[in-house]
């Protein structure tokens, strides 16, 4: 008993720390999502009319709720699928690979901020590197103004977010290969696995762990996207490209709705856990 009680004593600094960050503003966030508030004056109850209005008056909320959605599909299906093959490739052994490691894992380390002002300059119509490239191939045909086309902003976003995140998931997959026994490998090649086979059935059960990380934390930073949005399109253009993140903090702080986007950020925590629970309990059950 002196022993469980020490483990819990050493505990608590950890736990206070985390209930005054974490828990405290995430209910008192719960809590103002009850309320119509401007941030100065009283506050007023209104319930859930929040949350209804939200989901059946507010169009750009559901333009943002969907765009949110949109980005954890592509995020899992494109970046989770690029890391971990990029991971494959730089786990052999050949000359340079820590160099190239580095190369890939170099644009996570620069702050969103500048990854969006870099790919507002690629997008440029006028000088940016991609319409140059159109024009050097020959295809001018294709050159369209990128960021301020509806239909496409979203992706075009994404693709600057793809080529900045991709690093930290890469490095997840890298240290879950290196965890892998060679053992299985050469006792699969002996009985005539081929690489695909070694793929399926060794590389991704044994990286089950690994993958539920990234994905996790995929999600998380899929849901919480906003600074790359900010800076390269401002939700724009008509709110096309407008996230539960950006909105949240222009009905905050521009509209000073806090109670309307305190209602949003209570989504979007709920949003994380529909995904990423029941994700985690399957890929953690016993087998």
């Amino acid at each position: 008993m002196k022993q469980k009680k020490t483990r819990y004593l050493f505990m608590v600094p950890a736990m206070v720390v985390y209930c005054a960050i974490v828990v405290a503003p995430t209910l008192y966030s719960l809590y103002l999502s009850l309320f119509k508030w401007n941030g100065l004056g009283e506050k007023t109850f209104v319930g859930l009319n929040n949350y209804v209005n939200l989901f059946t008056k507010d169009q750009v909320f559901r333009i943002a709720l969907k765009n949110n959605l949109i980005w954890i599909v592509l995020t899992i299906a494109f970046t989770m699928t690029i890391a971990l093959l990029l991971a494959v490739a730089l786990n052999r052994k050949f000359r340079g690979r820590v160099v190239y490691r580095a190369i890939f894992y170099f644009p996570y380390m620069l702050s969103w901020v500048v990854i969006g002002i870099v790919w507002r300059w690629i997008y440029n119509p006028n000088i940016g590197f991609l319409d140059e490239l159109l024009r050097l191939l020959h295809l001018e045909d294709l050159s369209i103004v990128w960021l301020s086309e509806p239909k496409i902003a979203l992706y075009c976003v994404f693709i600057a977010a793809l080529w900045q995140g991709i690093g930290q998931p890469m490095l997840y997959f890298l240290a879950g290969l290196q965890g892998v026994p060679k053992e299985l490998y050469e006792a699969a090649e002996v009985d005539g696995a081929n690489k695909a086979s070694l793929f399926f059935h060794i590389t991704i059960p044994q990286l089950k762990e690994t993958f539920i990380i990234v994905f996790a934390t995929l999600t998380i930073a899929s849901m919480k996207v906003y600074d790359v949005v900010y800076v390269m399109t401002n939700g724009g253009p008509v709110n096309s490209t407008q996230t539960l993140a950006s909105y949240m903090y222009a009905q905050t702080f521009s509209y000073t709705n806090l109670g309307i986007g305190s209602a949003i950020a209570s989504i979007m925590m709920l949003v994380m856990m529909v995904i990423i629970v029941p994700y985690v309990l399957y890929s953690t059950k016993e087998e």
